[in-house]
């Protein structure tokens, strides 16, 4: 192994943990409120698995509070994908790579396949490109196939800085208040035709909506 191949990998490492430590720190500043989490708290403690969707833009402290509750991620195979990888594999997710864009269909199986007999599944369904807070069939279609239940997590952070990217992506401030909303468990049937399956993904971004805007009071 050359030096400089030796000197990239060793700053990968250290540039992880780093990555990592900072935004643990911040995460466990942070005073967070949950409402309506009995049903999915209760679904975590007799190990049975749901798809869980939440924003894109969001995302920060929902892979944190999920974190060592026995969850497969959907990440992008974006550079920007990998970054979070490396966030979330020291949180004990199963990081599965793939998008509506590159790699979908194949990632959408594996995940199906996990939900069935292994792990609950966690989707930002307007990811990994948008349009922001418009839900793609992903995450309805997983628990659809893999008969688990659907829930909807909307996220507030009362304070927080707003990057100028796609989704406008949230980051909390140190130390501020933050609103975690769940829906209840939406059980779906897996007989429903397409015409009926496409008209709950639509009720179902409906449904993320009012629960963001209900987190985002404070």
């Amino acid at each position: 192994m050359s030096f400089r191949k030796f000197r990239q990998d060793a700053l990968r490492v250290i540039g992880n943990y780093v990555l990592f430590g900072l935004a643990s720190l911040l995460c466990r500043s942070l005073k967070i409120n949950i409402k309506n989490g009995k049903a999915v708290e209760q679904f975590f403690e007799e190990k049975k698995r749901i798809v869980l969707a939440f924003w894109h833009g969001t995302m920060l402290i929902p892979w944190f509070v999920h974190r060592d509750k026995n969850f497969a991620a959907l990440v992008s195979k974006s550079k920007d994908g990998g970054l979070l990888e490396r966030v979330l594999k020291p949180l004990n997710y199963k990081v599965v790579r793939g998008s509506s864009h590159t790699g979908g269909s194949v990632a959408l199986g594996v995940l199906v396949d996990l939900a069935r007999h292994e792990r609950s599944v966690a989707i930002t369904p307007d990811g990994p490109r948008g349009p922001v807070h418009k839900l793609k069939a992903g995450a309805v279609v997983a628990a659809k196939r893999a008969n688990v239940p659907l829930v909807l997590l909307g996220v507030g952070y009362q304070k927080k800085r707003e990057l100028s990217s796609w989704d406008k992506f949230q980051v909390p401030k140190f130390f501020s208040r933050i609103n975690l909303i769940y829906s209840d468990p939406i059980v779906i049937d897996q007989d429903l035709s397409y015409e009926e399956t496409t008209k709950l993904i639509e009720t179902c971004e409906n449904k993320l909506n009012e629960l963001q805007r209900e987190a985002e009071i404070f």
